[in-house]
């Protein structure tokens, strides 16, 4: 129950960040410019990438040796299955993202609001499963300072960047002539998968621990499947700009910085 606890506010966390984000229809009409929405996403690519190595693939590789056994299958192992669930999810779940005009997935009739607001809730699948699982970790280590202070670096910096993702969300449906509050409620409602698979992973890996590597390393595998098929191309659309490289690097950096300083 710890874990499940741990792993709701953690997540509940990241999911009011991204409706903070969201709520910036209610002040701003059009979409962010350019090399704004450039700076976002690759600030989200650079935390995200960070996060998989720091607080995921190295504690996965750690907790599989400290029973045992070798840190190499568990990590390798989880890293392919969450590239292989998240590209099975891309092949299947209709969604459109930001500035395409054709829709992914499997076809559908879904209006194009919905199908953009599908885009960000597949995104954000494997950041809910890296905060609770850190958290189900940590509760695990019997609420260990090191183990629950990197927890809470994760749910920091992944509450950082879900800010601009929920802005990401609502002002392109406001764009589109979806109605501030409803625009509101969809941007926020993309974050709520945040909070409910960060609780589902915790209830399959939170009490077998010999799992714990393999699904530390699955979301890892599933964060970088979304960074290298999502986020950098899109920081890096239209003119050669410096915004999409320099901001990725510098989530990168915010997102180690917050591992070390607090893990």
């Amino acid at each position: 129950m710890n874990s499940i606890a741990w792993a709701a506010a953690g997540t509940g966390f990241t999911f009011l960040m991204t409706a903070f984000g969201a709520s910036l229809v209610f002040f701003f009409r059009g979409e962010p410019n350019p090399n704004t929405q450039r700076t976002f996403l690759g600030f989200a690519a650079g935390v995200m990438v960070a996060a998989s190595v720091w607080s995921l693939l190295i504690p996965a590789i750690e907790e599989a040796e400290a029973a045992g056994g070798s840190g190499l299958l568990p990590a390798a192992g989880g890293f392919v299955l969450g590239v292989a669930f998240l590209l099975l999810m891309d092949k299947l779940m209709p969604h459109l993202h930001l500035g395409a005009e054709r829709p992914e997935g499997m076809s559908s009739s879904l209006k194009r609001t919905t199908l953009l607001v599908l885009a960000m809730t597949l995104h954000n699948i494997p950041e809910g499963m890296a905060v609770g699982l850190t958290f189900a970790l940590a509760a695990q280590h019997g609420e260990s300072p090191a183990a629950l202070s990197g927890a809470m670096a994760l749910a920091l910096g992944m509450g950082i960047q879900n800010f601009p993702e929920g802005a990401a969300v609502s002002l392109p449906l406001r764009k589109e002539g979806v109605k501030p509050i409803r625009a509101f409620c969809m941007g926020a409602f993309s974050g709520v998968v945040e909070l409910v698979f960060g609780v589902l992973v915790v209830l399959v890996a939170g009490s077998i621990r010999p799992v714990m590597p393999w699904m530390l390393a699955f979301a890892a595998g599933s964060m970088l499947y979304v960074v290298v098929e999502e986020l950098i191309p899109e920081a890096h659309l239209g003119e050669h700009s410096h915004a999409g490289t320099m901001s990725t690097l510098a989530g990168f950096l915010v997102m180690m910085i917050l591992d070390v300083a607090l893990g």
